[in-house]
């Protein structure tokens, strides 16, 4: 049997009782991910949890090569049942990783099945979730309603066809979906294939071959975003650079458009400015900002050259941006442009230096306008979370934060959403047992329903009830 009971990680009765009466109930909505929403179009049923659980999720591919084993039997060529068994026998040890907790949760929550996760247990897990696919004719329409989840915001290139979430609106689910704008891979000067995208994007719109023809694209395709319900927009760097001339980055565009490669110093010029142009973008339109830090993309080449971007080879990065993202913050700040804004930090060593930032920079005009984003990719575990609350309370204010996401392309992933209310309960609970805090649990409790859910409806649409 697992090791998963109705009160892991609550370890009070005040935890269990914000839990079970507050937390547990509330919707998810999940305004960050990468799930594919051709996918969930289709709606086809799925064949084996393969399909569901390892095709697709680096973070599982990741543990896999943690501990030594061959490709083929992670992106390779190895059978559907090969590489679950696989991974199965590798997650067995490997205590303490959220990846331990997080899949014993998925198959108790999703498949009813209570085995703990081991090579001994792997051939009977694979035999009783198939069954259980195959019986309930499982598709990713069923996982989203039978998770509670009323929005699932993806992540989308500026160049995406649109049409998919038109058509998604015909189909009566129960939650909505909804594009995040993307502006990355025009960002990305120094991409090979950097002039794939432009054209990509000259398709949807017009010619470009200056700064003032791709920030009229930008417009046009933001605009266009926002006619199918786009309140959100997301931009990954890993780090932030000065904001210069516009006549500077103008000049490295068309160098690149003219088929030179860019040096390092003009790809922070070109970077820099789009950064500072597109967050201006955003609060012109009333889009909110997702800015995440802190990533060091494509470490290994070799790989990336085998199996592309996003296998799982990134890590932390060391660089930091404070100094320059408070002179960013500032100048859209002091010109009435500064949008709603969730820094999202993936260096643990900037929490503090993030967090006594945010404060700089709060508004009436939204309450919490600029989030300290969740705990986020490799600290979106146990310690990370814990570490996430006890900075944000630290130096900011609980009750306005905007709560967890899913950042995943894995159709399981919504019991990070409770495994992250678990663990809110129990940081509270401990607080409230020990003295710390009021012992009003009603307040408390509404303290955590707003967290859960409530502060991302308000933050995003400003209030209105958005029940799909």
């Amino acid at each position: 049997m697992s090791y998963i009971t109705d009160n892991f990680l609550l370890k009070n009765d005040t935890a269990r009782r914000l839990y079970f009466d507050y937390a547990q109930k509330m919707p998810i909505f999940d305004y960050h991910c990468h799930l594919p929403e051709k996918q969930i179009l289709e709606n086809a049923p799925f064949n084996n949890i393969f399909e569901i659980w390892l095709a697709g999720d680096h973070y599982k591919w990741r543990l896999m090569r943690n501990y030594g084993v061959d490709e083929r039997f992670i992106t390779g060529d190895a059978t559907d049942k090969e590489k679950f068994i696989t991974y199965c026998s590798v997650l067995g040890t490997a205590f303490g990783n959220p990846l331990y907790h997080w899949s014993q949760v998925e198959l108790r929550e999703y498949f009813g099945c209570e085995l703990e996760i081991n090579a001994e247990n792997a051939e009977k897990i694979w035999d009783e979730c198939n069954a259980y696919i195959l019986k309930n004719k499982i598709t990713p329409s069923s996982l989203i309603e039978g998770s509670n989840v009323t929005h699932v915001f993806t992540t989308n290139e500026v160049f995406d066809d649109l049409s998919t979430f038109e058509k998604i609106k015909g189909c009566g689910y129960k939650f909505e979906v909804i594009p995040a704008f993307r502006a990355d891979k025009i960002m990305n000067i120094d991409a090979s294939a950097y002039l794939t995208f432009i054209c990509k994007l000259e398709e949807q719109t017009l010619k470009i071959d200056s700064i003032d023809a791709l920030e009229r694209a930008l417009e046009m395709r933001l605009d266009a975003f926002k006619r199918v319900g786009t309140v959100a927009s997301d931009i990954a760097l890993e780090a932030v650079y000065e904001i210069p001339n516009r006549e500077d980055a103008n000049e490295v565009l068309v160098k690149v458009l003219n088929g030179a490669k860019p040096s390092e110093c003009e790809v922070k010029i070109f970077k820099g400015y789009l950064t500072y142009f597109l967050m201006k973008l955003y609060a012109k339109k009333g889009i909110s900002c997702e800015l995440h830090l802190g990533a060091m993309r494509n470490n290994n080449t070799k790989m990336l050259n085998a199996l592309g971007l996003d296998t799982g080879f990134d890590s932390i990065s060391d660089q930091n941006s404070t100094s320059l993202l408070s002179r960013l913050m500032d100048r859209l700040n002091s010109e009435d442009a500064l949008p709603r804004l969730i820094l999202f930090n993936l260096n643990p060593k900037m929490n503090s230096e993030l967090m006594s930032l945010i404060g700089c920079f709060q508004a009436p005009d939204a309450r919490g306008k600029i989030q300290y984003g969740p705990a986020w990719w490799f600290l979106d575990n146990k310690i990370g979370m814990e570490k996430h609350l006890e900075d944000l309370c630290a130096t900011g204010h609980l009750g306005a934060f905007v709560g967890m996401l899913t950042d995943s392309r894995s159709l399981l992933s919504y019991p990070r959403h409770h495994y992250f209310r678990r663990i809110l309960c129990n940081y509270l609970g401990t607080l409230i047992e020990n003295g710390e805090m009021t012992s009003n649990l009603a307040l408390v409790g509404k303290v955590v329903e707003d967290i859960c859910y409530n502060n991302s409806i308000n933050y995003f649409f400003g209030g209105a009830d958005r029940q799909p």
